[in-house]
């Protein structure tokens, strides 16, 4: 008999729903890892990127293609027409890299000023108390919360589970197992402006793609650049891009705190377009190539030539006034950051992993002695290639694409999350008791077993797991198909 929620789920959503397990279903059957692929949309640049598992668990690149950005402003969307072609070209980039990859649905990072955060509490009392604690009841927690009030022209993003709580136990990471009446949690929910949102995802589907979730950029990132050491320490996920700095915080391997700071590199650029007097792309390639966030180590007596307008003399650009222009704008920034972390009541050191920068702003030269005078917590610059396979772009591992790589990566994790649920849902996955039973006496007996037998075993527990989805499926499609005939006779 299908599980109630399962039930529940293809009563509401019909065709989707059925569509949905009909590919996890294949998927499961040919062991597959499905090709994810993230879409960064940032105030510079679009990127996007096609990522598959492999064997090790590391992401194998597939596709990768960019554009520059010219309708996204402090990272929301002003100009869709604007975005929708960056995000074709882009595409189409990604497309001519690999032109056997078929790219439908997208992870898009979110991010602007309008993003907001606040902390919620929720429990239930459970109807089931002789079994002990199941997936299907956290997720029933979660959604629970979406039904949190939050002012009218907002919407929520995403609802992040921290502590757990089981009847008198507090402060545990993961319920699944425990025994008890009542199950309840503390949640950090994200919001944004439904506006900015919809406009968000009218530019992806306007350029033939769907969104597959939203995401908040800073989380996308940690996910990218943070290893599981990082995250028991304590750390804070700085992400300078174009248009917005992103602020993520972890404390106790639990995440304490998001915000957006409406300052990044975009800023930088005009401020040393305006102090400098220099055009826009002029002062890009000064930040760039000659650019310091430290004043103090850039020489006093070096100057840079650039060619004057309409056969204007030349301007001689001095290192040390670029540099100063550089320092007081991060330095501004990193104050922002500093007030976040008081706010959460993290300063002064509680975070063992100090802060990681990624993004492009990142890349900045002495960026990293800036962040340790300014905050007095230890720095580093986080790369994403630590989930990265050996044979990648090598552009691929720059802070630029951190986002874009946690973007896959969220992918995959919601993708383990659907499988252990469909094979819950189904009860697929339990091996014969005799494959047990061999296994359990070999090991009471010490019998070395050849990597040919245990290959041999592994064959049979994947041919059973085949035999009992097809078996479990044959049962039901055809069910389940004519619970829908007729409204996807409609649909044709």
């Amino acid at each position: 008999m299908i599980n109630s929620q399962l039930s529940k789920e293809i009563f509401n959503n019909g065709h989707k729903t059925i569509s949905k397990y009909k590919q996890l279903k294949t998927t499961i059957m040919n062991n597959e890892q499905p090709i994810i692929v993230g879409l960064d949309i940032g105030t510079t640049k679009i990127a996007v990127i096609a990522g598959r598992k492999n064997e090790y668990g590391k992401l194998e690149i597939v596709g990768f293609g960019r554009a520059n950005s010219n309708g996204v402003k402090h990272g929301q969307v002003l100009n869709i027409d604007e975005t929708i072609k960056a995000i074709k070209t882009a595409l189409e980039n990604c497309i001519a890299s690999n032109p056997n990859l078929e790219v439908n649905e997208v992870y898009v990072g979110v991010a602007g000023h309008h993003i907001k955060s606040l902390q919620t509490r929720g429990d239930i009392v459970r109807q089931d108390t002789v079994n002990e604690i199941a997936q299907h009841e956290i997720d029933q927690l979660i959604d629970d919360q979406y039904k949190t009030y939050i002012p009218a022209g907002d919407q929520i993003i995403d609802v992040i589970p921290q502590e757990f709580t089981v009847d008198n136990f507090q402060n545990i990471a993961n319920p699944i197992g425990y025994g008890g009446v009542k199950v309840g949690a503390n949640f950090h929910i994200i919001t944004g402006d439904k506006n900015a949102i919809k406009n968000i995802n009218r530019s992806v589907l306007k350029a033939g793609l769907q969104t597959k979730d939203l995401v908040l950029q800073p989380l996308a990132s940690s996910s990218a650049v943070m290893g599981q050491e990082d995250l028991e320490a304590g750390v804070a996920i700085v992400d300078i891009g174009g248009g917005t700095t992103d602020l993520a915080v972890f404390y106790e391997g639990i995440l304490r705190h998001t915000a957006v700071i409406p300052f990044a590199g975009e800023n930088i650029t005009n401020d040393i377009k305006t102090g400098l007097g220099v055009l826009k792309t002029q002062a890009e390639q000064l930040k760039m190539q000659f650019g310091s966030a430290l004043a103090d180590e850039a020489k006093s007596n070096a100057y840079i030539t650039i060619p004057g307008l309409r056969g204007m003399s030349a301007k001689e650009i001095s290192v040390k006034n670029l540099a100063n222009i550089i320092q007081a704008r991060m330095s501004e920034i990193l104050d922002f950051v500093t007030y976040h972390l008081k706010q959460v009541g993290l300063e002064n050191k509680m975070l063992n992993g100090g802060i990681i920068l990624t993004g492009g702003g990142s890349q900045l030269k002495h960026l990293k002695q800036l962040t340790e005078y300014v905050t007095s917590l230890p720095a580093r610059i986080g790369y994403p290639n630590e989930h990265l396979a050996s044979e990648h772009l090598e552009e691929l591992a720059k802070p630029t694409y951190s986002t874009c790589i946690g973007l896959i990566l969220k992918g995959y994790d919601d993708f383990e999350h659907d499988r252990k649920k469909f094979e819950n849902e189904f009860q697929v996955i339990e091996v014969p008791s005799g494959l047990k039973g061999n296994k359990q006496s070999k090991e009471n007996e010490k019998v070395e077993v050849t990597e040919q037998e245990e290959e041999a075993e592994k064959q049979k527990v994947r041919m059973h797991k085949r035999r009992s989805l097809n078996g479990f499926w044959e049962k039901f499609k055809d069910k389940l198909i004519d619970l829908f005939k007729e409204d996807e006779d409609k649909h044709l």
